[in-house]
């Protein structure tokens, strides 16, 4: 496993002792560190090189215990590196005026002689910190560069979302949603398939054909064939006329038959012809149709499990199956709560802090479905302009109650090589703290790098 990039220490003192202890004290800990004998010195150097920590001197003339130039030489840094940790180290320690530099961003201050362990403490933490933070930073960046692809590049149908989780499942939407292939969109009721349907065939070939939604779930078993392919008049008693079905309807576009594992087992063998020739009869004709039909199929059912107790057809789930899009139930999505919480507010309301907290540790066993009634009833019953916890309805549950996002070895792998062996880069690709990846690196018996 690729080891972290060792880490670059300037240290800017007019003592060359000062300096060359320094030094050899931080080659002992695997620290590069390079030198600087004066501000406009190490300035120079920073221009010109990477640097994760500074440690410097706070008077550089001779005679001189104010403090000024160090004072001077801090703001310069912090000017042009607003987020480079710096440590300050001097002879004559000034309690105010390490209180008005910590306040300015110093990281520490430490008087001569330092204590070498508090030293090596403080710049084993910062260096770690940086690390952790410029990870973040990065994995900010790469998310914006990849929400303002995805934004700019596709027809969203106005979704909203921010988890990483939910991206990558707009990711493989978008890769997928030009292939003339069947698509099944699966996870729990209240998850979004629809909308993760209706974005498949808004960014499609056939976007400006028709899209045509089936329930399957609602169709009695005797309606099944007369909803999907139509039926002549008086086919079945109450058909006074002709009526067309959802195939015809869908020509040239999508057709999105939704809770598809509640299809009859007669109708999954009705459905499979069609899909293999685009050829059907309406109900009480011998006349066939020919059709272009794109096929969204979606179900919360674990279809598998189903085949192997003989309730629906494996040859049709293969045939639907040709790409799966599973999307994470919301308690997998955290980062998604709040935006669409916030997407579902009435105008002119607003989430109190209490509520925000509460929204974030309710697990969501309904999703996304649940977390908008949860919102609009809490619209309607909050007296104020800002909704309280107590609004909201939810009940009181533990902080761990939300189930750890899964993610398995090989994921942790390869976070952890694209980082560098960087831990605290590797965690915040995963969407974990440092300290969970290193519980989760124990679990699965990788070693620490």
């Amino acid at each position: 496993m690729p080891t972290p990039p060792q880490a670059t220490l300037l240290v800017i003192d007019d003592n060359p002792s000062v300096a060359a202890a320094l030094e050899v004290l931080f080659s002992l800990h695997d620290y590069r560190t390079l030198r600087a004998e004066s501000p406009e010195a190490g300035l120079a150097l920073l221009a010109r090189e990477p640097v994760d920590l500074v440690i410097q001197d706070m008077n550089f003339t001779g005679d001189t215990t104010s403090g000024e130039e160090g004072e001077a030489l801090f703001r310069a840094i912090r000017a042009a590196h607003p987020d480079l940790p710096v440590i300050l180290l001097t002879a004559w320690t000034h309690l105010e005026a390490a209180v008005d530099l910590v306040k300015a961003g110093a990281a520490d201050y430490l008087a001569k002689p330092w204590d070498d362990r508090k030293l090596l403490s403080a710049v084993g933490n910062l260096i770690e910190l940086g690390q952790a933070n410029r990870a973040l930073a990065e994995c900010a960046r790469r998310d914006q560069r990849q929400r303002s692809q995805l934004e700019q590049g596709f027809d969203l149908r106005g979704l909203v979302w921010a988890d990483p989780a939910m991206e990558r499942v707009l990711c493989l939407a978008t890769q997928v949603a030009r292939a003339d292939v069947p698509v099944l969109v699966t996870g729990p009721n209240g998850s979004g398939k629809e909308k993760i349907a209706e974005i498949l065939q808004a960014n499609s070939s056939v976007k400006d054909g028709p899209f045509v939604t089936l329930n399957c779930g609602a169709l009695p078993s005797e309606l099944v064939e007369a909803e999907l392919f139509g039926a002549e008049a008086g086919a079945y008693t109450g058909a006074g006329k002709a009526r067309e079905g959802k195939f015809e309807a869908a020509d040239g576009g999508t057709l999105f038959l939704d809770e598809i594992g509640n299809l009859p087992l007669e109708g999954q063998v009705k459905l499979l012809r069609v899909l293999e020739t685009g050829r059907f009869s309406r109900l009480g004709s011998n006349r066939e149709k020919q059709v272009k039909v794109r096929v969204v199929s979606a179900t919360n059912a674990d279809l598998p499990a189903m085949i192997r107790e003989g309730r629906f057809r494996e040859d049709l789930y293969y045939r639907l199956n040709l790409i799966e899009i599973r999307i994470p139930p919301l308690a997998e999505r955290p980062r998604d709560i709040l935006p669409l919480a916030r997407h579902f507010l009435a105008p002119g309301k607003t989430l109190s802090e209490g509520a925000v907290h509460a929204l974030q540790r309710h697990a969501w066993p309904g999703h996304v479905r649940e977390l908008k009634n949860t919102i609009q009833r809490a619209c309607l019953l909050s007296a104020g302009r800002e909704i309280q916890a107590g609004d909201l309805g939810l009940a009181v549950q533990p902080a761990s109650s939300a189930p750890e996002p899964e993610i398995d070895r090989a994921s942790v792998e390869r976070a952890l090589a694209n980082a560098g062996g960087v831990v605290a880069q590797a965690a915040a690709e995963l969407g974990l703290s440092r300290q969970a990846l290193y519980r989760r690196m124990e679990r699965l018996g990788i070693a620490r790098p």
